[in-house]
């Protein structure tokens, strides 16, 4: 048995836990808010054409960044890189506030996503610091409870804004709530400061490239099956984005598995037996599956006949699923078992899903969206500690800034996944001759890749 949430209250832990969970809320509320009053934000200041530009311009640069944290940590103190994520994160917000034009706010976006990348990369790498090992599990689950709760927030914070005309209010609040949690890492973070820095390694430049390459062709090819693109020149586009892109991170774990190759994964991910690589992958495709509520609100009002506040319900069934799984495993352990079935629960929820996308039988379809988000849930606090110790030997030493790199790589590898999911998504349901048909090939097809994780949790389960 784990230790007691009431542990993570402690005194000399709770401001910690409370800054590094603001860090995230405020990248995952973010993510969010701004799909909701963007309509409003385009009737204002134009730019409609760079419509979908607004997310891509944002994850680009946090996927880098968060490739980043072991450096950043090798450079700065923890309390110094975290004030410089907060910093570029704040920075960027307030240029969206006062952008006068599109293309001002996709500058705001950009740095915007530089400090949300590295604030989300640091998150799970300072929990090892301010955390004891038996505390990782419920840190991790705290940590990605987040993202369920900007779910929630993020577009009734843009909704609230926008329906009153006031878009840029909306940023100026996430301005003042980054201030606030800056107020809060120099005692937050003091037990994170004292750790010893990590040895500075050789940037690793052809890795990071190919992560961001990897990055931007997946924004492209989602970019390619969204709105009007969603025709055969950009199916073709969007396939063969998705492949290159699959070329690409097959490029990065060639060279990284090269001795002495500067690197953004941890060496144990490439030891031969262990467990590291299959726990990134499962967090991979758990991550990856998820990217159908984008589409959830849509097969709610054109299958469903649901009006579109019911259908933003219907939407947030995953996420809903999500978060109680997560607090629910954190809080009982069993991280082998709950490792194994959080994949099986995705495949159950997904075989539903796609058995039922014809009846028009919504609460089945509820049903089973909570069942794929109780897997992606049950797992992720298991599979998150089980890679933060991906940096700690058999004698409980650590490899300099191993630990630092396999706590980022969540974070690198959760925005990968997010990407290739989406890709993978818009192409499903591109392919659908109607809507029920694309329903049903994107749930079918999420599932099979749920399959996938079903075989590695099998082999990450030891790590948990």
């Amino acid at each position: 048995m784990t230790a007691g949430w009431a542990s993570m209250l402690a005194p000399g832990r709770r401001g910690a836990v409370g800054v590094l969970c603001g860090g995230v809320l405020l990248f995952a509320v973010d993510t969010y808010v701004t799909a909701s009053l963007l309509p409003s934000a385009v009737a204002e200041i134009g730019g409609e054409r760079f419509y979908s530009w607004v997310v891509t311009v944002y994850l680009l640069p946090a996927v880098v960044t968060s490739a980043l944290t072991g450096r950043a940590l090798a450079t700065w103190s923890a309390r110094r890189a975290y004030l410089l994520a907060l910093l570029a994160f704040g920075v960027g917000t307030a240029i969206d506030a006062v952008a006068p034009s599109m293309a001002v706010l996709l500058l705001g976006r950009a740095v915007q996503g530089t400090g949300g990348g590295l604030l989300a990369g640091l998150a799970y790498a300072l929990i090892r610091t301010a955390l004891p090992r038996e505390l990782w599990t419920r840190g991790s689950a705290a940590i990605s409870a987040m993202w369920g709760v900007g779910l929630l927030v993020g577009p009734v914070l843009g909704g609230v804004f926008a329906e009153a005309g006031l878009w840029r209010g909306a940023f100026v609040t996430m301005v003042v709530v980054t201030v606030v949690v800056a107020l809060g890492v120099p005692a937050g973070l003091r037990r994170a400061a004292a750790r010893p820095p990590s040895v500075r390694t050789p940037f690793p430049l052809l890795s990071v490239l190919l992560v961001g390459a990897a990055a931007a062709v997946l924004s492209v090819s989602g970019l390619a099956v969204s709105g009007s693109g969603a025709d055969t020149r950009g199916l073709v586009v969007a396939g063969g984005g998705i492949v290159v892109a699959l070329a690409l991170l097959v490029a990065l774990v060639a060279h990284e598995r090269r001795p002495g190759a500067a690197r953004v994964l941890p060496l144990a991910t490439f030891t031969r037996g262990g467990p590291l690589a299959a726990v990134y992958v499962t967090a991979a495709v758990l991550i990856g599956v998820s990217a159908v509520e984008a589409f959830v609100p849509l097969f709610g009002q054109r299958l469903g006949g649901l009006s579109p506040v019911w259908a933003g319900f219907l939407g947030v069934a995953l996420a809903c699923g999500w978060v109680v799984g997560e607090m629910t495993s954190a809080s009982v352990g069993r991280g082998r078992l709950a490792v194994g079935i959080g994949p099986v629960l995705g495949v159950a929820g997904f075989a539903l899903l796609t058995l039922t996308q014809s009846t028009g039988a919504v609460p089945l379809w509820a049903f089973g969206l909570v069942l794929a988000g109780l897997g992606v849930g049950v797992a992720w606090p298991h599979l998150a500690a089980g890679a933060m110790a991906g940096g700690t030997a058999a004698d409980g030493t650590e490899d300099d800034g191993e630990g630092d790199r396999a706590s980022a790589a969540i974070t690198m590898i959760q925005m990968l996944a997010v990407a290739l999911g989406a890709a993978f998504a818009g192409v499903g349901v591109a392919l659908g001759r109607d809507t029920a048909a694309s329903a049903t090939l994107l749930y079918g097809g999420m599932g099979i890749v749920a399959v996938l994780g079903t075989v590695t949790a099998l082999r990450a389960r030891e790590a948990a």
